[in-house]
């Protein structure tokens, strides 16, 4: 990716040249030729069939789900090889055959539904076979695409299934016959096919493609104006455009990874270049990044999973989410001020700025389908319709304004506009067939107008990119089925949670602080949505018995998931960041941790005080003084940890902070009375510091 601004002096690495040194879900092919016509072929056939299924809804749940993980691994074969020793440069043809095996095996409950129907629970020998196969691919595919990790998790649960019944006391259970395990996992809707691959199937794969539509668009160009413009003269102002770009990349992007990989391939050598260190600016970038998936009203797949599972409108998801979003990224934002300031470092010449009205004044229309997004989601709309008509907008505003572009008078292209603004709302009166009926229409007329192939071509793109970026996340649900379905079936997840209940009879903060732990332990090898499936399944329930809200219970496992993608030993995202700073992940990593303070805190807040997440009987004056409370907090926590507020910070006004801060974050008036106290005593002592030098 290029800069969208020539900063002199600044050469931004490209995002690719990142991503070659670091790639989150392993090496993949460089294909070419024939090969990667196919493969083309097949990313747009997955993307025009999941539109499909969301236009039209041809097909039953079960055959919808199938058909998607088979276009899943046949895609992940043919784009990831075996091993570090396979070429990358041909496609094997083992993994061809490979590939049309499971495209045929995910066509299975589609031929022989009824037959499935028929004989469930009893199933022939053929069932066994496919569903063994199925299982044993997917396996091959998430270890491809996702590492040992999570694949070994997901055997050991796999193996206490079969083997389960010899274990000693508690732990064994009453035994269950290797075509149950089978039945359980591969041929209903309990394993593979559970709740998280039906939320792959609908809401994630839309999402990812809407993000993807956005960014062929110019949204991550449009992004970078608008931080560039509103903050990069202020004080360390390449160090907050990191922060906002990432912000604003995190409304329609899930992923965290993806987010430091291709914004900070701008923002991390700009930041280097005024004077941060490499740590500290890989740091703010993989911090910034990862809370897009917290970041409403696009949030990452979870958000989705979390929705489906907890059977609530996913606007009460989004409505949770977005106070403890903001306390993120201030967190971000007052940490690289308080850095700024300690090392005296400057912005952007202002000159140098580009005007952020004037970027949204050139691309008002990449933000209508945001807009859009958002008002449907809060009125009712299901997150599966919405992202459909956020997607069919996008795609109408990007044919649009090629076309607006070749008409000279003023007063026909907003006739045009209107046009095409009736055509995308029509969909109230007469449904999405009008709406893909506008889009045919402005496709044939691109097509006939001079550049507009290159407009078509980025629409291909989109659809294939959006296929492609869809395969590690749909694999994770897919394979973590198989935990799902072996907890179902043996009813183990009642084990841990008993012993989450017997700490929690004794200290609830002790009961939070083991759950904590357990995410960040199972984060250091597995992405963040089967973390959160593994633990939800298990602590959240134990949490609720507690008295812990249900959606803040969820929300909880679902922070520290995340956070674990900063936490070392292994900490993705700053390994991806690591890898555009050239400095060492682990130092950034723990950097990252430092600034993302605010991530391990307010999930501890909201469970003590759950106004923070707008839950339960909760008034504006409520939310106001949680909010006022939390912010202290966090602003005495930075000056804390960096050692600086107007002037540097000495050891005792760091832990008077630390404490005030403390004090704070538990919810009881005596504790709150103790940390107002503090916190007014280190102002009231770091102003007269402040005085007395400016005297000086």
């Amino acid at each position: 990716m290029s800069s969208p601004h020539a900063i002199p002096g600044l050469t931004p690495e490209p995002a690719g040249e990142a991503a070659a040194e670091f790639n989150e879900h392993g090496a993949q092919r460089r294909l070419g030729g024939l090969t990667l016509k196919v493969f083309t072929a097949l990313c747009l056939a997955f993307s025009t069939y999941q539109l499909v299924v969301a236009a039209f809804h041809p097909l039953s749940s079960q055959v919808t789900r199938s058909l998607h993980v088979g276009f899943l691994l046949t895609l992940t074969f043919l784009l990831y090889p075996a091993g570090k020793r396979s070429k990358l440069h041909r496609l094997a043809p083992a993994d061809a055959a490979l590939a049309v095996l499971c495209f045929a095996l995910g066509t299975y409950h589609w031929i022989f539904e009824a037959d499935l129907i028929l004989r469930s629970g009893d199933p022939s020998t053929l069932d066994l076979v496919v569903g063994c196969a199925l299982v044993v691919l997917l396996f091959e595919a998430a270890r491809r695409i996702l590492g040992l990790a999570l694949p070994l998790v997901c055997a050991a649960f796999l193996l206490y299934g079969l083997f389960g019944q010899y274990l000693p006391g508690d732990l064994a259970h009453r035994g269950y016959g290797f075509d149950q395990i089978i039945n359980q996992l591969a041929l209903g809707t309990e394993g593979i096919f559970g709740i998280p691959t039906l939320v792959s199937a609908t809401y994630i794969f839309l999402f990812i493609l809407f993000g993807a539509f956005l960014e062929h668009a110019g949204m991550i160009h449009l992004f970078n104006s608008l931080a560039l413009g509103l903050v990069g003269h202020a004080r360390g102002g390449p160090a907050k455009v990191a922060v906002f770009s990432s912000g604003f990349m995190g409304t329609i992007s899930g992923s965290g990874v993806a987010n430091v990989l291709t914004v900070g391939s701008f923002t991390i050598p700009l930041m280097k270049r005024f004077g941060y260190s490499g740590i500290f600016a890989g740091a703010v970038e993989a911090t910034a990044s990862m809370g897009g998936q917290i970041m409403p009203p696009v949030m990452g797949a979870v958000a989705f999973i979390m929705a489906e599972t907890l059977n609530v409108p996913y606007a009460e998801i989004v409505k949770a989410a977005v106070i403890p979003a903001m306390l993120y990224y201030f967190t971000a934002f007052w940490m690289v001020h308080l850095e700024a300031g300690k090392k005296n470092l400057l912005g952007l010449p202002k000159e140098q700025c580009p005007n952020p009205w004037r970027a949204l004044k050139e691309n008002w229309y990449l933000v209508l389908p945001l807009a859009v997004l958002v008002f449907m989601l809060f009125h009712g709309f299901t997150p599966m319709f919405s992202g459909m008509m956020g997607l069919a907008l996008t795609a109408i505003l990007i044919l649009g304004a090629a076309v607006a572009a070749r008409i000279s008078q003023q007063a026909f292209r907003y006739v045009f506009w209107l046009a095409c603004g009736l055509g995308a709302a029509s969909f109230a009166k007469w449904g999405i067939v009008p709406v893909l009926a506008t889009i045919a229409v402005l496709v044939a007329v691109v097509a006939m107008i001079k550049g507009g192939r290159k407009t078509l071509h980025t629409l291909k793109m989109s659809l294939a990119d959006g296929a492609r970026q869809a395969l590690p996340v749909g694999v994770a649900c897919a394979i973590v089925g198989v935990i799902i379905g072996t907890l179902t079936l043996t009813g183990a997840a009642s084990s841990f949670a008993g012993f989450i209940l017997e700490v929690g009879k004794e200290s609830l903060f002790f009961s939070l602080v083991l759950t904590m732990g357990v995410c960040l332990l199972l984060g250091m090898g597995i992405p963040t949505i089967p973390n959160y499936i593994i633990t939800s399944s298990i602590a959240a329930p134990a949490l609720l018995e507690l008295g812990v809200p249900l959606i803040i219970s969820h929300m909880f496992v679902f922070y520290f998931g995340i956070m674990a993608d900063l936490t070392p030993p292994v900490a993705l995202a700053a390994f991806a960041a690591a890898s555009i700073s050239k400095e060492s992940p682990m130092k950034t990593g723990i950097k990252a941790t430092q600034i993302a303070i605010a991530g391990f805190v307010v999930p501890y807040m909201a469970v003590y005080d759950p106004v923070l997440m707008l839950q339960g009987d909760w008034t504006f004056a409520a939310v106001a003084y949680i909010v006022g409370k939390a912010l202290l907090a966090v602003c005495l926590w930075g000056a804390a940890a960096t050692g600086y507020l107007w002037q540097p910070l000495s050891w005792p006004a760091r832990i008077l902070a630390t404490l005030g801060a403390g004090s704070l974050v538990v919810a009881s008036t005596i504790s709150d009375q103790i940390g107002f106290a503090l916190a007014a005593i280190f102002l009231a002592w770091q102003l007269l510091r402040r005085r007395a030098q400016a005297a000086a």
